[in-house]
C-alpha cells in the first residue's frame, strides 16, 4: 500500500536509500572485521600490478576474456535470429525445432552444457575439437568449445528476446511490404528488424554484460581467461595465496568492462531512439540507473 501523501513527501529520496543501504553494509563488514588482528600480510604492490596489467598473463586474460565474449554473443544473436523466425514460421516442423532448442538450453545449466560439449563429446570421439590455424593465429579446441557452448546457450535467450521485438513491430508492416512485392526474407530485413532493434537492442545489451562475467565458468574447462588467469596467479610465483589482493583486482577489472560497455549500450539506445515515433528521442536510463538503479542527482521523493 503506498503511504499516504504527507508521509511519502517527508521519505528520503531513492538514492538516498541507497546511500544509507551502504553505509549499513559498510558498518556491518566493518564490524565483522574487527575482532583479532589478522595474520595475513596484504601486499598492494600485487593489486595495483594487476590492475594496471603488469603481472604475467593478465593482458592475455583480458583479451582473451573480451573475444570469447563478443564472438559468442555474435553467434548466440545469429542463432537467436534463426530461433525467433522458426518459433514465428507457417510450418509446424520449424515451430517444433525452434521450441525444442529454446526449451533444451534454457533448461539445462550452462555448467553441464560445458561438460558435455567438450568432454562428452571428446571421449566419445564424436568431436575431437582439433585446434584451429587461422593464418599466424591457433585457436585451442578447448577455446573453441567454450565459444560454442557460450554461444549455443546464449542463442536460446537470445531466441526469446527477438522474437519479442518481431512481435512488437505492427503487423502492417509486413503486409504493407509485401504488397510493395518484397518477399518475406527481404521485408524482415529491410522493414521489421530495424523497427524491432529498437525493442531488442536493451536486453541483447544486458545479455552481453552477463556474457563477460559468464566467462568465468570456462574454469571448467581451464580456458586462460581473466578469472583462470588470477586462480593461476593465486597458486604459483610471488603472488602466491595473495587471493584478496588479485580477486580484488579481477572484481576491478570485471567492473571496468561491464562500465565501458553500459556507456557503450548507453549510446547505441540513444542512437536507435532518433527517429522514434512523434520525432522525441529518449535518453534511456541513466549511467547511475544501468549500474546502481538510481540515477544519480535524482531528487525524486517519491511522490506521483
Amino acid at each position: 500500500m503506498r503511504p499516504p501523501l504527507h508521509v511519502a513527501s517527508r521519505l528520503p529520496p531513492r538514492p538516498a536509500w541507497a546511500l544509507v543501504g551502504a553505509l549499513i553494509l559498510v558498518g556491518l563488514v566493518v564490524a565483522g572485521c574487527s575482532g583479532q588482528p589478522s595474520a595475513y600480510k596484504y601486499d598492494w604492490s600485487i593489486f595495483w600490478k594487476s590492475v594496471t596489467g603488469n603481472e604475467p598473463g593478465v593482458p592475455n586474460g583480458l583479451f582473451l576474456t573480451v573475444t570469447i565474449s563478443v564472438l559468442s554473443q555474435l553467434i548466440g544473436v545469429v542463432l537467436g535470429v534463426f530461433g525467433a523466425l522458426g518459433r514465428l514460421a507457417r510450418l509446424r516442423v520449424f515451430r517444433w525445432l525452434a521450441n525444442l532448442y529454446v526449451w533444451a538450453f534454457r533448461g539445462t545449466p550452462l555448467l553441464v552444457q560445458l561438460m558435455f560439449f567438450y568432454y562428452g563429446l571428446l571421449v566419445t570421439k564424436l568431436y575431437g575439437w582439433p585446434d584451429l590455424v587461422v593464418g599466424p593465429l591457433t585457436i585451442p579446441g578447448v577455446i573453441q568449445a567454450g565459444i560454442f557452448a557460450l554461444g549455443v546457450n546464449e542463442g536460446a535467450y537470445m531466441t526469446e528476446i527477438i522474437r519479442a521485438g518481431i512481435i512488437s513491430v505492427d503487423p502492417g508492416q509486413m503486409e504493407a511490404a509485401k504488397s510493395l512485392g518484397m518477399t518475406y526474407g527481404r521485408a524482415m530485413r529491410r522493414i521489421v528488424l530495424p523497427q524491432a532493434a529498437r525493442v531488442i537492442v536493451p536486453p541483447l545489451g544486458n545479455e552481453f554484460n552477463n556474457m563477460l562475467k559468464t566467462t568465468t565458468l570456462l574454469v571448467i574447462l581451464a580456458v586462460p581467461e581473466l578469472f583462470v588467469t588470477f586462480e593461476n596467479l593465486n597458486g604459483s610465483g610471488s603472488t602466491s595465496f595473495h587471493p584478496f589482493e588479485l580477486f580484488l583486482a579481477a572484481a576491478v577489472l570485471y567492473l571496468v568492462l561491464t562500465t565501458i560497455w553500459s556507456i557503450i549500450q548507453g549510446w547505441i539506445e540513444r542512437r536507435l531512439a532518433r527517429g522514434a515515433a512523434g520525432g522525441e528521442v529518449s535518453s534511456g536510463p541513466s549511467l547511475g540507473e544501468r549500474l546502481m538503479g538510481f540515477r544519480l542527482g535524482s531528487s525524486n521523493t517519491g511522490v506521483r
